[in-house]
């Protein structure tokens, strides 16, 4: 007979259920509207590196032949955005959301994450964002039997380029693809087939074997923020340009004991860049040899409405229940996971 109890212990439930709650009482105290967004959805945030699950809506079930296509939502952001654009403050919730090829000890299909956009002043930047997510940490720590116990001083800001510098003996943001080959040659890493001169794909590598494993425990004093990533991965964030440097995204990711749990934007606000990018990563879509995804959105028709100054963060709630237990996938947090739901 097919097993049908959770993968989770009863223990872990209760640790999720838990955070769960102070989550909701830290965004509440914060004056953050909780809100709901939708798991479908005909727009898209379109990555070429993340792969949407796709469905069809049959308005009227006796004509088959007829349907709507919908995506299910790799992100609340899109939606969330929107209620930024059409005045509704500082926003967030916490929901399902769901990408293709995406299985393995940290990832699920089908996973939870919180995600919230600050608006005004001491909340629309990403600097107050770093804050913001420092003091939801602190929050949160001392939940179930194994909390984290943070440390008592401030997590460190680390830049990309100083994190090169100092886990693998250079900075980085100014070297070619020739010369991250060479570096991942010098400290032995290994490539996956095909990779050639794709420069964002090899700092990936680097930064996945090298840098990443260092980040957030002992060798960073505890939670580390990585910040000021390379220009060409900005996503949907802003890009500063510091005089006799080489352009940064601005955008910062949070490391504990080696794990990304959450990462954070200074919110593009210009509707023109918005598509320039989107073209951009369809480009490289097709490129991969996937389909493009939708070019229009209602969050394009948003920020050409005007989106306001804002900052926002993704943090991935399974992973964060997993530092609190112990736990070393994410079957360990997750009632029914991938195989067994």
């Amino acid at each position: 007979m097919t097993d049908f109890r959770p993968t989770a212990t009863l223990a872990a439930l209760r640790t999720r259920a838990a955070l769960t709650a102070r989550l909701r009482a830290f965004f509440a105290e914060r004056d953050y509207l909780e809100v709901e967004t939708p798991a479908l959805s005909a727009d898209v945030v379109v990555d070429a590196h993340i792969a949407p699950l796709r469905t069809r809506i049959h308005p009227d079930p006796t004509q088959r032949e007829r349907y709507e296509g919908r995506f299910l939502q790799t992100s609340p952001e899109f939606h969330l955005k929107r209620l930024v654009a059409a005045g509704y403050g500082s926003v967030w919730n916490l929901s399902r959301v769901f990408r293709d090829g995406e299985i393995g000890a940290r990832h699920n299909p089908e996973f939870t994450m919180a995600e919230w956009y600050g608006v005004g002043d001491g909340r629309d930047s990403w600097r107050d964002q770093v804050r913001v997510t420092e003091d939801l940490m602190r929050a949160l720590d001392g939940v179930g039997d194994d909390p984290i116990r943070l440390p008592p001083s401030p997590f460190l800001l680390l830049t990309y380029d100083d994190a090169f510098a100092r886990f693998a003996g250079t900075p980085v943001l100014e070297l070619t693809a020739a010369d991250l080959l060479a570096l991942a040659h010098d400290r032995d890493v290994a490539l996956p087939g095909g990779i050639g001169g794709d420069r964002d794909g090899l700092l990936n590598v680097l930064i996945a074997e090298l840098i990443e494993p260092r980040l957030g425990g002992e060798d960073t004093g505890g939670p580390c923020f990585l910040c000021d990533y390379p220009a060409s991965q900005a996503a949907l964030a802003t890009v500063r340009t510091d005089p006799g440097r080489p352009p940064v995204a601005e955008r910062f990711e949070l490391y504990l004991e080696g794990v990304e749990l959450c990462n954070g934007y200074q919110e593009l606000t210009d509707p023109a860049e918005l598509r320039s990018r989107i073209a951009g990563q369809n480009r490289l879509r097709v490129a991969h040899g996937l389909e493009p995804l939708p070019a229009e959105s209602r969050l394009l028709a948003a920020m050409e409405h005007g989106l306001p100054r804002c900052s926002g963060v993704a943090l991935g709630f399974d992973r964060l229940v997993m530092l609190f237990t112990g736990a070393t996938t994410l079957g360990e947090v997750v009632a029914f996971p991938h195989g067994v739901a």
